[in-house]
């Protein structure tokens, strides 16, 4: 197959992978999925579970409980058997035997003491190609003060960091969520660093000081100055789709030079409160 069949290829299971992820609460059917893809119906379910390594069916249940787990630890008020009922069980009981198939934990062991490492290896969303042209702007970024917590460390326990900084959020009232902005500061590649080595810091702007307190969050800047910037839709665990090609083919064409500071990240929305295809996040690349 040829570079432009394969990639023509890859952009019909691209639609389907979009499609599933926008109807996820909706039946689906072999039959529907394979007209978004102009695929025969009748060799759809070999192509993808060929292209995918998995089954349709098993992507999408895969999908469904990959959300499930979402708000089973970021919301923990909801009941169980709401989140089973949802992500298209017909009882808790089902939906406990199929998700500690794939995660390795009952719900309610994930709620209280959630193993990312093999919930993360279980199931890897499958790689995109960017098929739109960058929209890239440059924007001179304000000076910023953050409350930081530094996460190092494995990048598959980002969640738990996550956790803790909510819960100094909520407890300190110093960096609201609904009206502060949320950053990620990276400076580390998750795919070519070790991952005890990782180091990512989860930050909130703040307004004043930030105290002492028991999460272990302190204080930061984000220093003013010219930013290239470009928009990230979807999964934060495929934000390398939108970063690589803005280091691989932007940054070259563009002329421009890198200041000494690290990639970050604005996310303008946030999981469990919207769906992962839902997901909004401005990457900034600090220039000169």
């Amino acid at each position: 197959m040829n570079m432009d069949k394969a990639k023509a290829y890859a952009q019909r299971f691209d639609r389907v992978f979009e499609y599933i992820e926008q109807h996820l609460d909706e039946p689906l059917t072999v039959e529907q999925l394979s007209r978004v893809a102009h695929f025969s119906k009748f060799h759809f379910h070999r192509q993808f579970s060929q292209y995918v390594g998995i089954g349709v069916f098993a992507y999408v249940r895969q999908l469904r409980l990959r959300q499930a787990s979402y708000r089973l630890v970021f919301r923990r008020h909801e009941r169980i058997i709401d989140i089973a009922l949802d992500a298209g069980f017909e009882s808790p009981e089902a939906f406990s035997r199929a998700f500690r198939q794939v995660f390795g934990q009952s719900p309610s062991q994930f709620r209280k003491s959630p193993q990312w490492q093999p919930w993360s290896e279980s199931f890897r969303l499958p790689h995109r190609e960017r098929r739109e042209k960058m929209d890239v702007k440059i924007v001179d970024f304000a000076e910023t003060q953050i409350a930081v917590l530094a996460h190092r460390g494995a990048p598959e326990q980002l969640n738990d960091s996550a956790l803790k900084f909510i819960e100094w959020r909520k407890q300190s009232r110093l960096s609201p969520v609904k009206t502060s902005r949320t950053f990620g500061i990276a400076y580390d590649d998750p795919e070519s660093t070790e991952p005890e080595l990782f180091r990512f810091d989860i930050c909130g702007a703040v307004s004043e000081k930030v105290p002492n307190n028991p999460q272990g969050v302190g204080n930061g800047v984000i220093p003013g100055g010219r930013c290239a910037v470009v928009r990230h839709l979807g999964s934060h665990d495929r934000i390398g789709e939108t970063v690589y090609p803005l280091y691989r083919a932007w940054l070259p064409e563009s002329g421009e030079k890198l200041r000494d500071f690290p990639l970050y990240f604005h996310y303008l929305n946030l999981i469990p409160d919207v769906a992962e295809h839902e997901l909004v996040t401005d990457i900034y690349l600090p220039l000169k």
